[in-house]
């Protein structure tokens, strides 16, 4: 479903004042009026002075914030509808601490903030899988450490990608950390993002035999002068997303890699329209369940 395309100038002005946010919100949680989450009765008494609305059949007071990403959130909703709009408007992202100065929150409140978004575009992805002809790869991503390079370098994490191949252009990617490219994460990688019996290409690493068990699997041993006519397409999906975590995070570590792939391919899979990103943003951040602040 197309969503509205969002600019400054129409974000500014549509969502200008703590009201302007309250009023979209309900309008878009509740747009055939109240509705009790607890006994479903459509009528309901107004605290104005809190914000809340107390259910006349069961008594239940609720929030409008309630069972949304926005739930027992201690900023405004003009500062996390501006968050939304920082975030999904620059194709680079943004950092927590950019973020906490353009809001003026501090930094973990700025970074908590972009853990729920983050948390709800990859939840979001995961509805979907994979389909046609699909090209599985493995990269390694991580900071440059002494020792040994490539796989089992320190400090490098283990990623698997997927990418729909389109002919002459990509389609949909998926991308997980995984502990250690072997026959059980691999497996697991494509039961979540491939649909079965489809034609999926790869280099010829003996880990990623078990695709076969599901897909109709074909491996060819490339060298590196030739890795781009067999899979082309996940390796630009790859040198886009280190280009990605260099320009705008310099660099990411464990602990948090899999938000800022999540982010990624979110991105990714709405290339084509990336003026509605923010409204879809802001649209997922009302239907999508509260995130827990850890």
């Amino acid at each position: 479903m197309n969503m509205p395309e969002a600019s400054f100038l129409a974000w500014q002005k549509q969502f200008s004042t703590e009201d302007d946010c309250l009023k979209y919100l309900q309008q878009m949680k509740w747009p055939n009026g109240f509705i009790c989450p607890d006994c479903g009765n459509n009528h309901s008494y107004e605290i104005t002075s809190r914000h809340l609305y107390e259910c006349t059949q069961c008594k239940k007071q609720t929030s409008v914030m309630s069972g949304t990403l926005f739930h027992g959130s201690k900023i405004t909703l003009n500062q996390w509808f501006w968050a939304i709009y920082s975030l999904g408007s620059d194709k680079g992202s943004i950092s927590a601490l950019r973020l906490s100065k353009l809001i003026e929150v501090n930094w973990r409140t700025a970074r908590l903030i972009l853990k729920k978004l983050k948390t709800a575009m990859g939840h979001r992805d995961s509805l979907y899988q994979l389909s046609g002809t699909i090209e599985l790869d493995d990269a390694l991503v991580g900071g440059r450490q002494k020792g040994k390079r490539g796989r089992g370098a320190a400090g490098k994490k283990n990623v698997l990608i997927a990418c729909e191949s389109k002919d002459k252009k990509a389609g949909f990617i998926a991308m997980a950390v995984v502990d250690s490219i072997c026959h059980f994460s691999v497996n697991e990688f494509v039961k979540k993002h491939l649909k079965q019996g489809q034609q999926v290409h790869s280099d010829a690493l003996p880990a990623l035999n078990i695709i076969g068990q599901t897909e109709n699997y074909e491996a060819r041993v490339t060298p590196g002068y030739l890795v781009d006519e067999w899979l082309p397409w996940v390796h630009i999906a790859i040198g886009n997303l280190k280009t990605f975590l260099l320009g705008t995070f310099h660099g990411v570590t464990g602990k948090y890699l899999q938000e800022y792939f999540d982010e990624f391919c979110y991105r990714f899979n709405r290339r084509f329209i990336e003026k509605q990103i923010p409204n879809r943003l802001l649209n997922l951040a009302i239907i999508h369940l509260p995130v827990k602040s850890t």
